[in-house]
């Protein structure tokens, strides 16, 4: 996980278990999916991760438990956190009722696409953005969602301090239809200033795939994904 603090090998090993098991949990979901995807950035992708698929109060919860233990064993800091409409707004709201029942209570809120004009007003819904915000999302693809989050809160007078997101790609950014040598990932890290928790990575992924009972149904989407990150993957 990036950013995170230096963990011991038992601390270590724990989050590369729970990597292991969210992603063995997004395959049985028919979140992760396999076969020819067309991504944003135009290339043809082996695999698909699409959250709007976690779509019934058990899925949620299971998530949204992930999400947690992500944050909790990452070490950032943060006072509350805030969900980006659409996707993360339930994304913000379960995973502060876990982070709850895990004994970090802390105030949410997420946004509005427009603005009210009558009732409570303006964009933002819930807690008062104050502190150090953690944002949730599901996944990065350029950044551009965590500029616009970034805006909206130093306009509040808080601090984006860190993202969590369910999986890293880690794969080239593009800019104006160019690769770029690093990340979406990487640019929120190293260029916006955030620190980013991840609950599992492409090479979480690939270990899934190339171990025990998967190896053996899933040998070809193996070497098709591994094929993918050879032509367009970067490394932290």
């Amino acid at each position: 996980m990036a950013e995170s603090l230096p963990q011991s090998g038992e601390s270590a090993q724990l989050v590369q278990d729970l990597a292991q098991d969210f992603v063995r949990f997004a395959v049985d979901a028919g979140v992760l999916r396999f076969g020819e995807f067309k991504t944003k950035a135009g290339r043809m992708s082996p695999y698909f991760f699409n959250a709007g698929l976690f779509d019934d109060g058990a899925k949620m919860a299971q998530l949204s438990e992930f999400y947690a233990k992500a944050i909790l064993a990452s070490g950032i800091e943060f006072d509350m956190v805030f969900g980006p409409a659409y996707k993360g707004i339930p994304l913000a709201a379960t995973v502060a009722v876990e982070l709850a029942r895990q004994g970090r209570n802390v105030p949410f809120a997420y946004n509005r696409k427009e603005a009210k004009d009558h009732g409570e007003g303006g964009s933002l819904v819930g807690a008062p953005l104050k502190g150090k915000v953690l944002i949730i999302d599901d996944v990065m693809s350029a950044g551009t969602a965590a500029r616009e989050s970034i805006a909206l809160i130093q306009s509040a007078g808080a601090t984006p301090h860190a993202m969590a997101i369910a999986l890293d790609r880690q794969e080239k950014a593009t800019e104006n239809g160019q690769d770029v040598p690093h990340s979406a990932v990487q640019y929120v890290r190293d260029h916006l200033g955030l620190k980013v928790a991840t609950i599992a990575k492409l090479e979480d992924l690939l270990a899934f795939l190339a171990q025990g009972e998967a190896a053996e149904k899933m040998r070809e989407h193996h070497s098709r994904v591994l094929s993918y990150r050879r032509q367009y993957g970067v490394h932290d």
